[in-house]
């Protein structure tokens, strides 16, 4: 599983009062799961909760929340994309130990892809592979629907400021 040294490292890189104390972050996997269906190959999905442990933090939460929510951006994006799983995936409890520190706990529902590949000479490759990407918002334009050259639909698109779409594969999708 990579999900955890990623996020360990972004963390202490983002976090000054973490990267000065790097041993107040702990991080353990609680309740895996292995799903793993009976297609043809053996790829399999990790399914996990991470708990992130920042013990005697004395920063603002704000501190470590932001950079938190900019790597699951990146890294777990249904997160924040899919209302269901953003209703119910992050989670946090906190320990005020006095006016100054806290002990906080961050419970994040975390998935890793691993794709099996079986080689001519009967080996097996492994991958993890990567969440699908966002790209950068698209400055509005003229949208046009054709069937051979007859043109079904026209408009133009909205504008939609500071905002990212998540990238998802469609058969048939045209990019005209």
């Amino acid at each position: 599983m990579n999900k955890p040294e990623s996020l360990r490292a972004h963390l202490l890189a983002a976090v000054p009062e973490l990267r000065h104390s790097p041993d107040r972050l702990l991080i353990f996997i609680d309740k895996g799961k292995l799903r793993c269906t009976a297609a043809a190959s053996l790829s399999w999905e990790y399914g996990y909760e991470l708990q992130v442990i920042l013990t005697d933090f004395a920063g603002h939460p704000d501190a470590v929340m932001l950079p938190l929510l900019a790597w699951i951006r990146t890294n777990q994006s249904e997160l924040l994309v899919n209302l269901d799983k953003s209703a119910q995936g992050i989670g946090f409890e906190a320990d005020i130990l006095d006016n100054s520190k806290v002990d906080l706990a961050i419970t994040l529902p975390l998935t890793e892809r691993v794709v099996v590949k079986r080689q001519p000479d009967d080996t097996y490759q492994l991958s993890h592979v990567p969440e699908s990407p966002y790209t950068e918002y698209q400055e509005p334009a003229t949208w046009q629907v054709f069937a051979g050259s007859e043109l079904l639909a026209e408009w133009q698109s909205g504008t939609a400021g500071d905002t990212l779409a998540l990238e998802t594969p469609h058969p048939g999708r045209s990019d005209g």
